[in-house]
């Protein structure tokens, strides 16, 4: 098993499926190569930006053992849980950990809008069913709940949570979780276009999107910010900006696939209810898509 820090970055991979709607395990081989060759330093599938909604519980876990496969212990291997029972919860990380997974990235309860009590009682039963380390996924904009940092009052003696994804879109929010917590928990920012200001208040990495299409610009964004070289750092940032910015939008799938694709590292094929994009959003976002391209910095 590989080493699992929660420092660095860590794609949210997207899942590639073919035109007939089946996923293409030779394109998800393909993007998995060009991100372990970037340099990133862990791989999270099947989650939301990878179709976590349309994958099949055993495609999911077909998905896990083909990527533990072409990954070999480069670099740790996250499935994501987003299950609608604690049930299917605590059954989803026993049979991650029985297939080889490294890790696991826990959402709250689907398609029901917990309480609090409710969403805690729900980590530590997951929690305490897994010895794999737990990354909580706290986006309350696209979820609905907001694990608050009284709710990681109550989860920081669980041993297995040790990680946050940090997508409230608050940044002020990774300071709360420094001043009271410390270093017990670590923090990834999940949200591409404030990435680089959450490094500066204190994440230790990234869960990001566009690195999907756009690896080595992501790493090599990281690595300056890290070693301090943040001009080097914002002239990437700048040129990324309308890129990043494709992973704040419910369509963020066809999005960022069209973006990889245009890469040469995705196919563009969705399973319904996605479509694919038409009019004047398609000539917008392949647009945007091109300019970034063309325009792209050199890296050094």
């Amino acid at each position: 098993m590989a080493e699992l820090n929660w420092k660095g970055v860590y794609p949210a991979v997207l899942t590639p499926f073919k035109e007939n709607g089946e996923i293409d395990f030779d394109m998800f081989a393909k993007n998995t190569e060009a991100q372990i060759e970037a340099g990133v330093h862990g791989i999270i599938i099947a989650g939301s930006l990878g179709d976590a909604a349309v994958l099949d519980t055993d495609e999911k876990f077909e998905l896990l053992t083909y990527a533990i496969q072409v990954i070999a212990g480069r670099v740790p291997v996250i499935l994501n849980i987003a299950e609608n029972t604690t049930k299917n919860a605590i059954n989803f990380a026993v049979k991650a950990k029985e297939l080889g997974a490294d890790g696991l990235m826990l959402l709250p309860p689907m398609r029901y809008k917990a309480d609090d009590r409710e969403v805690v009682t729900y980590f530590k039963a997951v929690a305490e069913a897994t010895d794999l380390p737990i990354l909580i996924y706290n986006n309350p904009v696209d979820y609905s709940i907001f694990v608050s940092t009284a709710m990681f009052d109550e989860l920081k003696d669980c041993p297995t949570i040790v990680a946050v994804k940090e997508s409230t879109r608050d940044l002020t929010n990774i300071t709360r979780m420094k001043n009271k917590f410390g270093d017990r928990f670590h923090i990834l920012g999940g949200v591409d276009t404030i990435s680089l200001e959450a490094l500066v208040v204190g994440a230790d990495g990234w869960v990001f999107g566009l690195v999907d299409a756009f690896p080595k610009e992501t790493v090599a964004m990281y690595n300056h910010a890290l070693n301090g070289e943040y001009d080097k750092a914002l002239d990437i940032y700048r040129w990324f900006m309308p890129l990043l910015e494709l992973d704040i939008h419910p369509k963020l799938i066809q999005y960022i696939k069209l973006a990889a694709a245009a890469e040469g590292i995705c196919t563009p094929h969705l399973r319904a209810p996605r479509l694919p994009l038409v009019g004047e959003e398609a000539e917008k976002i392949n647009q945007i898509i091109a300019d970034g391209i063309a325009n792209r910095p050199q890296l050094n």
